[in-house]
């Protein structure tokens, strides 16, 4: 079954109070207006995400808090960060923590939603709103058995995922002593604007509801692949991304119960960096993002067999190379992120890679691909799925039923 059963684990943290960590330098204050990329309304949200680190022997004595604080002053070093809009010198807000459990408490299988993740990332009530609050808040949460977290919370509309990679990255550099970033820091060069999303144009028919939102993980390694693939003619040629998007989008239409004429459309998010001509320079780390989107009707993608669906993903991520974006809206849409090379657990603050790293969870409109391993050690890929219950019990029925899993389907 490809459904993971979340912890029961409870633990605290005692948390030191906030502090603003600043430049290891001073930096100009001026105000830096954000590029119509950066600065539209389908990035103007938080997300949230975390790393975990197991205990390193040849790390004993240095304490994670202090060697990721001082890290943190030095990237933060240099004209024109665009890390804040309103670039005050002000910093970004970190808190340090200690937890009363140990890593090994968290089982062999660490995927979101993480146990306790409101203990492991403390979020000042005056910090949520979008506007006025810190771009960046990190919480690093040392454990009992020498490992510790780091968890950060960032404004979209700053960053992508390359960048705050690419962002972390540095962090790491110079907590393993770098004098200066590998990737020199340039100034943001925009050269094309970004089409705003359509609205709905009547906002009519079914719209998903956001109360009673229940967060699983959905684990598709090589058996959950070979599985799906079994349910397409041999001759079909496609990746695991192609088949376990197409199969995720049909379950999801399915237990939305949507009428047969309602439209449903997936967007793949890319990275398009490569495309900008001239190219982005090295080292810029806003938004470089493309949506290639995709639209259907519910009745064709659920009664039409799978290769129909795996033909349209194939189709949204070909768009990816035309010139432009299509105008979308997130209405009875899938929205994916593939994160399964994003690097993301390669950053190394000395501690050695990341036991795990990425989102802390699944958004409402959008999943995530992270790659992970299961309790048994196989590696593949943990999907996050936000639904609101009843629909997710549905979800799980069709993805079994996928599956050909005839064991238990709890929700």
């Amino acid at each position: 079954m490809a459904l993971l059963q979340p912890t029961s684990l409870v633990f605290t943290v005692e948390r030191q109070e906030p502090e603003l960590i600043v430049p290891a330098k001073p930096t100009p204050h001026e105000c830096k207006l954000l590029s119509d990329t950066d600065d539209q309304a389908g990035h103007r949200f938080q997300i949230r995400g975390l790393h975990i680190y197991r205990n390193n022997a040849c790390m004993q004595g240095k304490d994670p808090v202090r060697v990721i604080r001082e890290a943190l002053a030095e990237t933060l070093e240099g004209p024109n960060r665009k890390l804040m809009v309103d670039c005050s010198g002000e910093g970004v807000l970190f808190i340090e923590g200690d937890a009363d459990v140990t890593l090994e408490d968290f089982g062999d299988s660490l995927h979101p939603p993480f146990p306790c993740f409101k203990e492991l990332l403390y979020e000042l009530p005056a910090s949520i709103d979008l506007l006025n609050s810190p771009l960046l808040q990190i919480q690093v949460t040392r454990f009992k058995c020498g490992g510790f977290i780091f968890a950060h919370r960032f404004n979209h509309t700053m960053s992508d995922a390359v960048g705050l990679i690419q962002f972390m990255s540095t962090m790491g550099e110079m907590a393993r002593g770098a004098v200066a970033p590998s990737i020199p820091t340039n100034p943001p060069l925009i050269t094309c604007a970004h089409l705003e999303y359509d609205h709905d144009k009547a906002a009519t028919g079914t719209i998903m509801p956001t109360d009673n939102l229940v967060h699983r993980s959905f684990f598709f390694g090589p058996t959950q692949i070979s599985a799906l693939k079994r349910s397409i003619p041999d001759n079909l040629r496609c990746s695991a991304f192609d088949i376990l998007t197409a199969c995720i989008w049909r379950c999801r239409t399915k237990a939305l119960e949507l009428g047969p004429d309602e439209d449903v459309r997936f967007i793949c998010i890319v990275n398009a960096r490569s495309k900008f001509d001239p190219p982005l320079p090295l080292g810029y780390y806003g938004n470089a993002l493309g949506y290639p989107a995709v639209e259907t009707t519910a009745a064709k993608l659920c009664q039409n067999p799978l290769e129909y669906a795996i033909k349209l993903v194939k189709e949204a991520k070909g768009k990816v190379t035309e010139e432009g974006r299509p105008n979308v809206n997130t209405v009875r849409s899938l929205i994916v992120s593939d994160l399964s090379r994003a690097r993301f657990r390669e950053v190394d603050f000395g501690w050695g890679k990341a036991e795990f790293g990425g989102p802390a969870s699944g958004e409402e409109v959008i999943s995530f691909y992270i790659p992970s391993k299961n309790e048994e050690g196989k590696e593949g890929i943990t999907v996050p799925v936000c639904l609101p219950a009843p629909l997710m019990d549905s979800f799980v029925k069709e993805i079994n039923r996928m599956l050909k899993d005839d064991e238990a389907t709890g929700g």
